[in-house]
């Protein structure tokens, strides 16, 4: 969630004023840069950096293995949408395991849930179940490498959306990194008969490449949702907020989710899925249990480096874990690599950098 963020590099009002003139050398910026990174470290204690590194860790791991084991599901045997959907939320207690002790911790209330705050958590569960199962129909029709390249785009309606709804500025840098990943989901379209898993029909490949598009809108709706919340109605941004409404939003999209489970009876079909599944029984369940672990993980991870450090750390994890994801998918999972995907892949990098360091000169100048 875009949330404001403690700067990883804090300036120090009793250091000298900086000369004006730049480091006459390569080496000169080296030391200038490590200097300044001894400082942050010494400013810092060790449980900070050991749960910084945990969540940077959490995001380059957990978010790429939970997009792993969502085509592992399907390769296997899997049929369910609602299955993958429902995984995606399942594992919403880890997240309330931290919160909890929090408040005897820190010696505070939870915050007070009104009416209009109880409608939005429900409002945002529904639509983060919605875009969970529009990108479990992603991963069924998609490879993941190409699943994710696309979902990258959810960086883009985020731009907007967030410029429509909350205010945000949209410098040339941002607006540049539009144009670049916009460009690079053209490419990944043209080339779509080069990735196409056997025994997908053209018809289910554009679903797929269409789902993952509508559920990267959402994502980004979502996010500007999200921050409308924290402005409007509870007045204040913090980590225990933050944590709030990730174990009530989750809930209620637990909810909506396992509702859409057992109507469909897909419940009662994981027994046939776990007999048929190709690594049997025990493979299928640790696939849906690690599948649960992992996401509910990686979303802890970027909330931690958020508020540990910063938001354009976390939007340089988010750029790196899409070529991570797409590399694994290759070797793991045997996903075909055409020139055309490669060239996607570099310029959707060029696009996350660019909106990165637009990022970053927004917050410096507010």
């Amino acid at each position: 969630m875009p949330l404001p963020s403690v700067p990883l590099l804090e300036p120090e009002s009793s250091m000298e004023p900086e000369s004006s003139t730049p480091p006459s050398s390569l080496w000169d910026q080296i030391f200038e840069f490590t200097a300044k990174a001894r400082d942050a470290y010494k400013r810092r204690p060790i449980p900070y950096w050991i749960l910084l590194i945990l969540g940077i860790v959490a995001m380059l791991v957990a978010f790429p293995a939970s997009s792993i084991l969502s085509r592992v599901y399907y390769d296997n045997g899997g049929q369910s949408k609602w299955i993958i959907s429902w995984v995606s939320v399942a594992g919403w207690p880890l997240t309330a395991l931290i919160l909890f002790p929090t408040y005897f911790v820190q010696r505070i209330s939870p915050t007070p849930l009104s009416l209009k705050l109880a409608l939005s958590y429900i409002f945002l569960g529904f639509l983060s179940a919605a875009d969970n199962l529009m990108y479990a129909y992603a991963y069924a029709y998609l490879p993941a490498s190409t699943a994710s390249l696309v979902a990258s785009s959810s960086l883009v309606f985020s731009a907007l959306f967030g410029y429509l709804l909350v205010k945000n500025q949209i410098n040339a840098s941002i607006i540049n990194s539009i144009v670049v990943i916009t460009a690079g989901l053209t490419i990944i379209a043209l080339d779509s008969s080069s990735d196409r898993y056997p025994g997908i029909s053209d018809s289910q490949y554009i679903m797929g490449y269409v789902w993952d598009i509508l559920g990267s809108a959402l994502h980004g709706l979502i996010f500007a949702l999200s921050e409308l919340v924290f402005v409007n109605l509870v007045g204040r941004r913090s980590f225990i907020v933050v944590l709030e409404q990730q174990v009530m939003v989750s809930l209620f999209a637990f909810a909506f989710t396992t509702v859409g489970v057992l109507l469909s009876r897909d419940f009662q079909g994981m027994t046939s899925e776990a007999n048929n599944f190709k690594g049997g029984r025990a493979a299928y369940y640790l696939v849906i249990i690690w599948g649960a672990i992992t996401f509910q993980l990686g979303v802890l991870g970027a909330t931690a480096v958020v508020f540990l450090a910063s938001t354009v750390l976390a939007g340089v994890l988010n750029a790196v874990r899409t070529p991570i994801t797409s590399i694994a998918a290759v070797i793991l999972l045997h996903d075909p690599m055409s020139g055309f995907k490669i060239l996607s892949l570099l310029i959707t990098v060029w696009g996350f950098g660019s909106f990165i360091y637009g990022s970053s000169m927004g917050e410096k100048s507010s």
